[in-house]
């Protein structure tokens, strides 16, 4: 990072601390006392913070939203420790924008406070009740929204949904929180809030929607009715690529000079596209670069398939081949070879273009944003929750390929590719640990595989008729056959031929 400070006395980040970082570091332009909240943001994750909490950030910085400000929450125990590093520097993060040729450092102060994580999520109820709270976000993984697999439609027989039925007044769930903190502000009054999804899910407003009414009917279908009618739940879409927090970017804050507990990585490029659908009001994101648009799903087609389906294109096989990071990966002459051929001649003939991006050249873009040197994202990290992400990325292209006679092969190799790794075991003979809610079955059912491919297809949940398509089934036990004889290299090379 040629281009910041090297400080050696690291500066504890605080309010009081502002006006004293580096003179490199942008900081907050506003007065932070200011501020109001708007906002509660469910899951406060690394993404969150370096997406949606910087578009808030930059509206900030231009005098504006001063009464949207964000309070941050969560409903596992997990989240009680970003919690406690949060608040110890006043909800502040150091954000670090790492482009291949320079780096950047800017902190951020669009959230004033995190609630507690308690049993029965009261603080969480209480305050998404209160009438200044208008938007009620979350991101809290692709996997979290209780869909039964077969149907796509609400699960209600998960246990966590199961509770908060029966404990409406004290729930386990997000989702169970803002049923009841609905059902609190329809009898204060209060009125409404909009519920936004900003997690990688197709239709993503849709199926929160479909997740918060279906518990609320559960135990009261006069609220559900009111919720349905009353709040908004807009689809959007959200790209930008951030890894998780590790001892190296703890190393470069202090290099800034910063002792930031919770630092944040990032690309420089950021994408955010949205239904302009807010019943009780929203900021005024598109005056920093958010989209809003009736065609989110032409947006969130082209990411979820090409990116998210390409990351695990790329992932898998470096998974197996001992590949640590995505941009080795795409430094592997296999693997990146791979992924332009999957993706140019599998993926983009399904995508159709948006305003002002061919599908050709979105796949350019994306080829360049996973080759980022400076970004360390594990291929283990996308690798994880292959049984919500290959179903929502990966599948998807499968099915309509089929439909349409287009190419699958590198598609079905890549389903071969991800039962191999769920085996638990790399090329080189060391240990993939457990890296899916669902690690024990995906793992049973790998072990199957390996004598009787078509075991890994009867996983119904994902696969559904595919199973019985020869198109597919027969590739995917030729492909696994082939992987298993002479490895995944080989595999992949010999897709490449073709």
């Amino acid at each position: 990072m040629e281009d910041l400070a090297q400080e050696t006395d690291l500066m504890n980040l605080n309010n009081a601390t502002l006006n004293r970082l580096p003179e490199a570091v942008l900081r907050p332009l506003y007065d932070r006392e200011r501020l109001t909240p708007g906002i509660v943001h469910i899951g406060v994750g690394n993404f969150h913070r370096a997406h949606q909490a910087w578009y808030l950030h930059r509206l900030m910085q231009q005098g504006e939203a001063f009464d949207w400000a964000i309070i941050g929450a969560g409903v596992r125990q997990y989240d009680a420790n970003m919690r406690e590093k949060l608040l110890v520097q006043d909800c502040l993060t150091t954000l670090i924008e790492l482009d291949p040729l320079s780096a950047t450092a800017e902190v951020i102060g669009s959230m004033i406070d995190y609630l507690p994580i308690e049993e029965g999520n009261g603080a969480l109820i209480e305050r998404m009740a209160l009438p200044d709270i208008r938007i009620v976000a979350m991101t809290v993984t692709e996997g979290g929204y209780f869909i039964d697999p077969a149907t796509k439609g609400f699960d209600p027989t998960h246990p966590d949904i199961i509770h908060d039925f029966h404990n409406p007044d004290a729930p386990r769930t997000a989702f169970g929180a803002i049923v009841a903190a609905l059902r609190l502000r329809r009898e204060s009054g209060v009125g409404p809030f909009t519920c936004l999804c900003c997690d990688n899910l197709q239709g993503n407003g849709d199926v929160l929607r479909q997740t918060v009414v279906s518990l609320a009917r559960l135990s009261d279908p006069n609220l559900a009715n009111w919720i349905d009618a009353n709040c908004t739940f807009p689809n959007s879409m959200v790209d930008s690529i951030v890894p998780a927090t590790g001892p190296n970017e703890l190393a470069l804050a202090h290099k800034l000079g910063i002792d930031d507990m919770a630092p944040v990585t990032h690309e420089s490029f950021r994408q955010w596209v949205m239904e302009d659908d807010f019943c009780a009001g929203r900021p005024n994101w598109e005056n920093v670069g958010a989209t809003f648009t009736d065609d989110v799903h032409s947006y969130e087609t082209m990411k979820i398939r090409i990116l998210n389906g390409g990351h695990q294109v790329i992932a898998v096989p470096g998974e197996v081949l001992s590949v640590k990071t995505i941009a080795d990966c795409m430094r592997h002459d296999l693997i990146s070879r791979f992924f332009a051929k999957v993706a140019h001649e599998e993926i983009a003939p399904l995508v159709n273009p948006v305003s002002g991006m061919a599908t050709k050249e979105y796949v350019g873009l994306v080829q360049k944003r996973f080759s980022n040197p400076k970004i360390i994202d594990t291929t283990r990290r996308v690798a994880f929750d292959g049984s919500s992400r290959h179903p929502g990325f990966v599948i998807p292209s499968i099915r309509e390929g089929l439909a349409k006679g287009t190419p699958i092969e590198g598609l079905t190799l890549v389903e071969a590719a991800w039962a191999r790794m769920c085996e638990g075991t790399r090329g080189d003979g060391s240990r993939i640990e457990p890296n899916d809610p669902n690690w024990d079955d995906l793992n049973v059912k790998a072990l199957e595989a390996r004598a009787n491919p078509r075991a890994w297809l009867e996983m119904s949940q994902f696969y559904g008729e595919l199973a019985e398509e020869p198109r597919f089934a027969d590739g995917f036990g030729r492909w696994l056959c082939l992987i298993w004889d002479e490895g995944l290299e080989a595999a992949i090379a010999t897709y490449l031929e073709t």
